[in-house]
């Protein structure tokens, strides 16, 4: 038996995604896994009973591997869990404000002062939505208890597991539709509750006891939702409603009761208790303008997706939105966590006035989304997108996209068993060349080890994964594995302008080892030349700047690890994170150092960063030098926008008088003066 003691590392501890990442690794594996946390002991390969630990970040657990198996599960589950289990900067919706903050967070000024007509509760997601209350509430489900036999039972139980599949795939689906490709993992992880062994285990043993399938299910996952509720970490305990809603979709089925209430034909606030994920995604955004719940908190689910699909929301409001009359207009104001009963023509005529200008930023944007992005004083920068995979890549050019800045190729390695083959790999980059249209694509390899590790590669456990055997280190060590991606890219540039892009070189030994490598196998395929660059995410990368532009074709900045490594802050870390700015003055001044060298050797230099979207940084960035941001698909057209705006020439000055600065809050405060 191999017997582990581990620190949950990432922010959020053990919650739904990172759960199921261990789970779905402790699956991989022949041997049983078990977690002891004080004095519970789980089976690993259940995604409930993990959660129902209720593991915080930062707390040990104590793993128990036995088995054929057992040494290489325990060192993919300890590397997993040292590097995060896949979280790393994964939650792309910060919590939002709590309702103490309200006021300071309302950007509309439509709300008046507290009084009988306005109900408090807390931001879920930014937004104002006007119009009438639509009351949300469900057909109850009424159990017949009209036991048949146990075969017709287990039938009639597994008729309903596969319906309600069925269901969260075309969920799924619809929110990859709607761009919330990391919210669409919800429904992932919905399916995994379906399949938990323990929690059919207990439904299978009640069924044999002579129980129906409805009541065997009810009664189980009751208990599973009572466990995750009475949790103290609040974020966990929130998991209950996801539990509660996958048992409730499975109830229906077994029961033959209706669905969630038809919505109006006109536009509603729905006004509910509480609202599942699933309820949430399958809003018609035609119809539903926004929402509010009596209970909720803004890390559950369901604030997450309103986020995700720009839906205003205001959760917590407590007993007082459940009286509200249906039909009576409201207007919600989701930033500021408020609903206005009954407004008078004044302060609705400031909310609507609200709405039309927010209305019309964006549908300019989109309008101009295909024209570039210049300054009022004739400067070009360069707006290209982050993707992870076709699909995105067809979003991109319709979005306005100038080329891809930044393919991850990851996706294609993770969550399986198996590398992916060349010619796998080969048939994505072809497509997604394709899918670009002559625009180019710069394609990062594999970015491994730290907080993604791969279970099919025999790494051994580090300490520190993230100083340890990462990106182009990981690659170098394992030369069968990046020899097979170069040689897919290289074939794929008969389809498009692909450009290869390395991550974490620290130093010009890396690169000419790397770089040795594509021209030897350019030779051996008898390719066109490719241009190769470099992410610059390590410090030593942006003080070598100089030495390394001289060899590399383009400069890429990470400005999400060269943050975390610059200021030695895991930018995950629950107390850390909000301190881990990219606008601290040192990482600027590695920016500057590196946009100067690169220039200097006749280089572009390119930032694919979360930096590179974030309103207060794009005019630091381009009057630093930057010639390129890579941002995600949806921030694309506001960024051109942005850009549009303002003058190279003030751009410079901010980015002066940001390098003056001392902190990084001194940059954000200085971010919005003029020159």
């Amino acid at each position: 038996m191999q017997q582990l003691e581990l620190v949950i590392r990432n922010a959020t501890g053990l919650h739904a995604r990172p759960a199921r990442v261990l789970v779905d690794l402790a699956k991989q594996y022949q041997s049983s896994v078990f977690v002891r946390f004080g004095a519970k002991r789980v089976n690993a390969k259940s995604l409930i009973s993990v959660l129902t630990l209720g593991v915080s970040a930062g707390q040990c657990i104590q793993v128990e591997v036995s088995g054929a198996d057992e040494e290489q599960a325990a060192l993919a589950i300890a590397a997993a869990i040292e590097g995060g289990l896949g979280e790393g900067n994964h939650e792309s919706h910060a919590p939002a404000a709590p309702a103490s903050d309200a006021k300071a967070q309302s950007t509309n000024g439509a709300a008046p002062d507290d009084g009988a007509n306005l109900l408090r509760g807390i931001p879920g997601a930014p937004g104002i939505a006007v119009g009438p209350v639509f009351r949300f509430e469900r057909a109850k489900v009424v159990l017949q208890e009209h036991f048949t036999t146990v075969d017709q039972e287990h039938s009639r139980l597994h008729a309903a597991l596969d319906a309600a599949r069925q269901q969260l795939v075309t969920l799924r689906e619809q929110l990859l539709r709607r761009g919330a490709t990391d919210e669409a993992a919800i429904f992932e992880a919905h399916r995994d509750l379906l399949d938990d062994p323990e929690l059919l285990g207990a439904v299978h043993a009640a069924i044999g006891e002579g129980r129906t399938a409805a009541a065997a299910w009810q009664s189980a996952v009751a208990q599973q939702a009572a466990e995750l509720a009475a949790l103290p970490d609040p974020l966990l305990a929130e998991r209950a409603t996801d539990m509660r809603d996958v048992g409730e979709r499975v109830l229906r089925h077994l029961t033959g009761a209706a669905d969630t209430p038809a919505l109006p034909e006109l536009p509603v606030v729905v006004v509910a208790y509480d609202l599942t994920p699933s309820e949430t995604a399958a809003f018609d955004p035609q119809r539903v303008l926004g929402f509010c719940t009596a209970v909720g908190g803004p890390n559950a689910h369901t604030a997450i997706l309103a986020r995700a699909l720009g839906l205003p929301a205001v959760v917590s409001a407590g007993p007082r939105a459940l009286e509200l009359v249906p039909g009576t207009t409201v207007i919600l104001d989701g930033a500021a966590g408020t609903v206005t009963v009954e407004p008078d023509a004044e302060t609705l005529a400031k909310a609507r006035e609200a709405q039309e200008r927010e209305r019309a930023r964006k549908a300019a944007a989109r309008a101009a989304a295909a024209e570039p992005a210049i300054t009022a004083d004739g400067h070009r920068v360069e707006v290209v997108a982050n993707i992870g995979g076709v699909a995105d890549a067809r979003k991109a050019g319709k979005a306005g996209a100038e080329g891809v800045g930044l393919l991850r190729t990851e996706f294609l390695f993770l969550e399986r068993t198996t590398a992916p083959s060349e010619e796998e790999q080969y048939g994505v980059y072809h497509a997604i060349a394709e899918a670009m249209n002559g625009l180019p694509v710069i394609v990062r390899t594999l970015d491994i080890g730290g907080d993604k590790p791969l279970p099919y590669l025999d790494l051994p456990r580090e300490e520190n994964p993230f100083l340890g055997e990462r990106g182009i280190r990981l690659c170098l060590a394992h030369p069968g594995l990046l020899r097979q991606q170069l040689r897919a890219i290289l074939r794929a540039t008969s389809a498009g302008p692909l450009r290869i892009m390395f991550p974490m070189i620290a130093d010009v030994e890396e690169l000419r080892a790397a770089r040795a490598m594509v021209e030897e196998l350019r030779a051996e395929l008898k390719a066109p030349p490719v241009e190769v660059g470099i992410m610059v995410e390590v410090p030593s990368a942006a003080l070598m700047a100089d030495a390394l532009a001289k060899e590399a074709d383009f400069f890429s900045i990470g400005t999400n690890d060269l943050t975390q490594y610059t200021l030695a802050m895991d930018r995950t870390h629950p107390n850390l994170a909000a301190r881990a700015d990219g606008l601290h003055p040192a990482v600027l001044r590695l920016i500057a150092r590196t946009a100067e060298a690169a220039h200097a050797a006749g280089k572009w230099v390119g930032v694919c960063g979360e930096l590179g979207a974030d309103p207060a940084a794009v005019p630091i960035l381009v009057g630093l030098g930057v010639d390129e941001l890579s941002v995600s698909v949806p921030a694309i057209p506001g960024v051109k926008a942005q850009i549009r705006s303002l003058t190279l020439a003030e751009c410079k000055e901010r980015a002066q008088r940001a390098l003056a600065c001392a902190t990084a809050a001194e940059v954000r405060a200085g971010a919005g003066r003029g020159g």
